[in-house]
């Protein structure tokens, strides 16, 4: 992405903000009373108030910087979702087991990070494209590889492994790992009132999550 800056927003504010992910449902009251639903979106979109996290003013003016920085809208970043941020639940640390994120064909050496939500035919596949660098743990059927038998680009989420380490033909590729969301503001102006804020009046700073 070349409209991309590979910096996280400050995790003191984002982990105060609220938010998380949402879809557009078309929904037709036929004459009947009954619903034809449709989903307009083939994947979720992620959205945020970074404002509920700005407690201080030295809060708000990195905030301020921030902004300024990607131009407002103008350049993506990375955000630290407090709740889904991880291969793995919460309270757990990530293992090269969480998730499946192919099967081998003795051919195939570059595997995309996915998370799955949910399970069976109605579960949800979530594309990971923002890995934290470090993090990530790659195994095959459940054997977990040496960091020097693959490689993952944080800026895209693609495994690749060395050629000695190819998935042969059945292998399950599992991978764990951290990850942000890759955002932008949502927003060209920022407003701040300093004696509201004072107050207790909280600024709005909307983030939107930028869909691969």
């Amino acid at each position: 992405m070349p409209d991309f800056h590979e910096v996280r927003f400050p995790l003191d504010v984002a982990r105060g903000a609220r938010g998380g992910p949402e879809r557009q449902t078309q929904i037709v009251t036929l004459a009947s009373g009954r619903e034809v639903r449709n989903s307009r979106w083939a994947h979720s979109r992620r959205r945020y108030d970074a404002g509920l996290g700005i407690r201080t003013l030295d809060a708000l003016a990195a905030v301020v910087s921030f902004f300024e920085e990607r131009r407002g809208r103008l350049y993506g970043f990375r955000w630290r979702d407090p709740l889904d941020w991880k291969s793995c639940p919460p309270s757990q640390e990530p293992a090269a087991t969480d998730q499946v994120i192919g099967t081998g064909d003795g051919v195939a050496s570059v595997f995309q990070l996915s998370k799955l939500y949910g399970s069976g035919p109605s579960a949800y596949s979530r594309e990971i494209t923002k890995p934290c660098e470090g993090t990530v743990k790659v195994a095959l059927d459940s054997i977990a590889l040496a960091p020097e038998d693959f490689s993952c680009d944080p800026a895209t989420g693609e495994v690749s492994f060395a050629p000695g380490a190819i998935p042969p033909a059945d292998a399950v590729v599992t991978a764990g790992f951290a990850f942000d969301v890759p955002v932008r503001f949502d927003t060209d102006a920022i407003e701040v009132d300093l004696s509201a804020f004072a107050a207790g009046e909280i600024p709005r700073v909307p983030v939107v999550e930028i869909v691969p």
